[in-house]
């Protein structure tokens, strides 16, 4: 892949984590509140939808950071696409099934991103190389 175009996915779904991460890390509450709502009469048990609405925020705006800055990126490519995994799976739950093409597009570029990591140049991963 080329490192331009390699570049402009990272930064795309760097973006779009970061995004997702910081609209909701200041009304962390609010957004706990919110996520356990939506599964409170699925099969999922309160004891693990809380903890991961209090988790899930702060991960997309970490995954987030590192895309953007190309530092971590492997690792960072697998975290966001384990997140996505869980989300998927979460959301089938509940049949939430207008929220499943995002999390799958966000899943293929996490993927594509992994399987062309050699073109990821333009990072601080590659300055720290040196």
């Amino acid at each position: 892949m080329d490192h331009t175009a390699f570049l402009i996915l990272r930064l795309a779904v760097g973006a779009s984590m970061f995004g997702h991460g910081l609209v909701r890390l200041p009304k962390l509450n609010g957004f706990s509140h919110w996520m356990v709502g939506l599964y409170e009469k699925s099969m999922l048990p309160i004891a693990l939808v809380t903890p991961f609405s209090y988790i899930l925020p702060i991960l997309e705006f970490l995954i987030g950071i590192f895309l953007l800055t190309g530092l971590f990126t492997r690792a960072s490519l697998i975290a966001g696409a384990l997140v996505m995994i869980v989300l998927i799976l979460g959301t089938t739950l509940i049949e939430n099934w207008d929220a499943l093409p995002s999390q799958l597009i966000h899943a293929a570029f996490f993927a594509v991103l992994l399987q062309y990591i050699g073109s990821n140049s333009w990072a601080l991963d590659s300055l720290l190389k040196r």
